[in-house]
């Protein structure tokens, strides 16, 4: 059975690409435009998401924010959350694993390594 990625993304142009590489990638997809559409997708489909990829810096609620209310939530704390980023300063991996996530991925997406990233979350989701 096919994985389910959640791509959180408010910019057009990165959310085709992820979605494209996703397809790519054998995936299926589901979209939000929002921290807060992100909580309400979860909430109503925690079940079928396997991973989520968001964005940090987007309208009404951010991905720091969403991240942490998220993994408040104990029918979908487990899933992974990766952060999907261009502010990729030398200190960011470890203020976004300090705010929720499980990791991240710096924009311009290196596709090899976000390929790599995104498998070996899921397998670590198949073992559990």
């Amino acid at each position: 059975m096919k994985k389910t990625i959640l791509i959180v993304e408010d910019e057009p142009k990165n959310l085709k690409l992820v979605k494209d590489l996703m397809v790519i990638f054998e995936y299926n997809t589901m979209e939000a435009r929002t921290g807060a559409e992100a909580i309400k997708i979860l909430e109503n489909n925690y079940k079928t998401i396997d991973l989520v990829l968001m964005d940090i810096q987007m309208p009404v609620m951010d991905g720091l924010t969403a991240v942490q209310i998220l993994k408040e939530n104990e029918q979908i704390k487990h899933i992974p959350i990766i952060a999907l980023t261009a502010l990729a300063m030398k200190d960011d991996k470890e203020k976004f694993i300090n705010a929720g996530f499980d990791d991240y991925i710096k924009k311009p997406i290196d596709i090899r390594e976000f390929k790599k990233v995104v498998s070996d979350y899921l397998e670590r989701r198949i073992s559990i």
